[in-house]
């Protein structure tokens, strides 16, 4: 619960208004919705109408940090039929949950918002997904900076609320200005490998060019382009001098980077950025004076790599994390039917479950405090 109640604190969870989203029209007409819904639907409206039911939504995973709630809300007011007969309870966005409890509970006519079921089970698993994820990283780096990348890992279309998920659990730091769009942040960036290789792989001028269009925080280099991180980092460190802000170590878990080409390496795997590596080029650079120059790591880096990391004290001053952010498989969310007309009604091993911390959400919600902005 520590992070839930650090957030709240700082006053991070409130709810996102409907003006935030720029939702698909297609989604009133049920373009994104199953099938089976869709003929639900009409079904229940020529035969059944006017039945109340309640829909109840949750996960099978517990102390689960839940993301997507505003969004699922904002959902079901801008394309159900009749939002403002509708009775929603819900948990807020950076809640944490456990196995089986109810998240978001909506009462109203089944003909009005059951065809919407998939589209929430979708928005709530990937939003919780990336928020959990995001969580046990931010949990593992400490103090430690962390940024993200997710912008690479996924369709550039999920940047925007996965930004969103991942701020929800505590990264200020993002690749993209879509990933900060719902909470007012701009995207960051290096020096790349394309500009090395543009400057026909001469580190020294990649860095200058660099350096003359955007001097004001000095020059954060990719510098594995040789895949001879320690060499090159002492090379643009002695060229740049207090120019260089950063060196961020990118090495391809394939290669072996040719600091190691005459050492032993039976003892560890050398492969792509290990922490000998790091290491290795600290001590370089500290040797030659260049101790302010810091030392940015990513490629493959998990919560678990960065705990172990940190429990040895690698020097590393900011993570990049990326694909572990986006793993999509950790939770899935189910909705059910669980009352008709006030009364229990739901498949065998569905029940209405009760919860105290689920709280009633106003409709409209244009007017509810927004997120405070955090970059």
């Amino acid at each position: 619960m520590e992070s839930e109640i650090k957030l709240k604190e700082q006053g991070i969870i409130s709810r996102l208004t409907n003006k935030t989203f720029n939702f698909d029209k297609k989604l009133k007409e049920g373009f994104y919705s199953a099938n089976y819904f869709l003929k639900s639907r009409e079904i229940v409206k020529k035969c059944a109408p006017n039945h109340i039911v309640t829909m109840q939504f949750f996960q099978r995973r517990d102390d689960t940090m839940i993301c997507g709630l505003d969004e699922a809300i904002a959902i079901l007011h801008t394309f159900a039929t009749h939002p403002e007969k509708l009775e929603i309870f819900s948990l807020k966005d950076g809640d944490i949950a456990n196995d089986g409890e109810p998240v978001l509970k909506v009462t109203g006519k089944y003909e009005d918002f059951g065809f919407l079921e998939s589209v929430i089970d979708g928005v709530l698993t990937r939003r919780t997904c990336v928020c959990q994820n995001t969580r046990e990283v931010v949990e593992a780096v400490g103090d430690t900076p962390v940024f993200s990348m997710a912008d690479r890992q996924d369709d550039y279309l999920t940047q925007v609320g996965d930004g969103y998920a991942s701020y929800v659990a505590g990264i200020r730091r993002v690749s993209t200005d879509a990933q900060g769009l719902w909470w007012g942040a701009k995207g960051m960036g290096t020096m790349p490998h394309a500009l090395i290789e543009i400057c026909g792989g001469d580190v020294c001028q990649a860095g200058d060019i660099y350096y003359s269009c955007y001097p004001e925080n000095g020059v954060t280099a990719l510098i594995d382009y040789h895949n001879d991180v320690v060499n090159d980092s002492l090379t643009l460190a002695r060229h740049l001098g207090r120019k260089l802000h950063a060196v961020r170590v990118d090495t391809s878990k394939s290669l072996i980077d040719h600091y190691f080409d005459d050492k032993d390496t039976s003892g560890f795997d050398p492969h792509g950025v290990c922490k000998e590596l790091i290491f290795a080029l600290r001590n370089a650079l500290d040797q030659e004076g260049f101790d302010y120059v810091d030392i940015v790591v990513s490629s493959s880096f998990t919560a678990e790599k960065i705990r172990e990391w940190k429990k040895l004290g690698v020097p590393v001053s900011m993570y990049g994390v990326g694909t572990s952010l986006v793993n999509n498989t950790i939770v899935g969310f189910v909705g059910d039917l669980v009352e008709l007309d006030g009364k229990p009604e739901a498949k065998e091993g569905r029940e209405n479950i009760f919860s105290s911390r689920l709280e009633k959400v106003p409709y409209p919600i244009y007017n509810v405090k927004e997120v405070k902005k955090k970059a």
